[in-house]
């Protein structure tokens, strides 16, 4: 009995020593990260985004130094690439269509149109690939997906800049040195909003392609030859005042793009249509294109992985 007595009673010592350890564990161990699954689909965490802004820089640098790594010329292709379908417009459309630019320099009136085009573009085709083209890092390490398409709409804006540049070059060429009927004026001053704004409708259609494009692979064959048909219905290689049938004019202007190239060639330029609803239009399709947007890659990020 007194054997049992004592075992019972080292028994009950261990057992207190084991609780006694696991209630310390409990109290040093503290969590610096908690990762949830999102409740909300429309819900976007911009603090987190802000912590790993260190990350999305890092994308930003791969993306413009992987884009022209291995080639002869390397930066030289963001000027050489607008003068090079500047020419072409000029030739096939300023010389055999005979498209009016609105007594504008030919040059000066494709290249406006050019520079605010490619950024779309390029963030449009770059951002639809958010899932498939990182899928292998998407699948190793958490991290704010969202991260990835801002990263390359950010990206481009180095692009951009570098384009825009070349326009202003032109731009001060024909204003000094020759008698075009250049106007600027103060709107103009809109040309951040106005990047913004296609930025948020380049994101907004990427991420839903993006989201689309991991059960259904064919959207991505089909965004190309959607994003050269859209060009067209975009008063980038003419002006809107050009079209003269009422209601093809006004399905022109239901693209929420042609407000914004409208508005940018008008400010510069002195030419185009800026109709302020126009531009609101274009705000609101951006506002409700970017919550659907999220909507869907806020879903489709929860289970992409086994579909990709």
């Amino acid at each position: 009995m007194l054997f049992l007595a004592k075992m019972l009673c080292v028994s009950e010592f261990l057992c207190n020593f084991a609780q006694k350890f696991v209630n310390m564990a409990e109290v040093q161990e503290k969590w610096t990260t908690e990762i949830r699954p999102k409740d909300k689909l429309l819900s976007v965490d911009f603090r987190e985004i802000w912590r790993y802004r260190d990350l999305m820089m890092l994308f930003v640098k791969r993306n413009i130094i992987t884009q022209y790594k291995q080639t002869i010329l390397g930066p030289l292709w963001f000027v050489i690439q607008p003068l090079m379908t500047t020419v072409m417009y000029m030739v096939v459309f300023g010389g055999i269509a005979k498209i009016s630019t609105d007594g504008l320099p030919q040059p000066l009136f494709y290249l406006a149109g050019i520079s605010f085009w490619q950024y779309f573009a390029d963030c449009l085709t770059k951002t639809s690939n958010t899932f498939v083209s990182n899928a292998g890092i998407f699948g190793k390490v958490y991290f704010p997906r969202l991260v990835t398409p801002l990263s390359d709409v950010i990206s481009n804006l180095v692009r951009f800049g570098i384009q825009f540049a070349l326009f202003l070059v032109v731009y001060l060429y024909y204003a000094i040195f020759t008698d075009a009927n250049i106007q600027p004026n103060l709107y103009a001053l809109l040309l951040p909003i106005l990047v913004v704004m296609l930025a948020g409708l380049a994101l907004g259609f990427g991420i839903l392609f993006s989201s689309m494009t991991t059960k259904y692979r064919d959207l991505q064959l089909l965004l190309s030859f959607f994003v050269s048909l859209w060009m067209y219905a975009t008063p980038v290689i003419y002006p809107l005042s050009t079209i003269t049938n009422e209601k093809l004019r006004i399905v022109m202007q239901l693209n929420p793009l042609t407000g914004i190239v409208e508005f940018f060639k008008y400010g510069m330029l002195g030419v185009g249509n800026h109709e302020w609803w126009m531009l609101g239009y274009s705000f609101g399709f951006m506002v409700v294109l970017l919550a659907i947007g999220i909507i869907v890659f806020n879903k489709v990020q929860k289970s992409f992985m086994d579909t990709v």
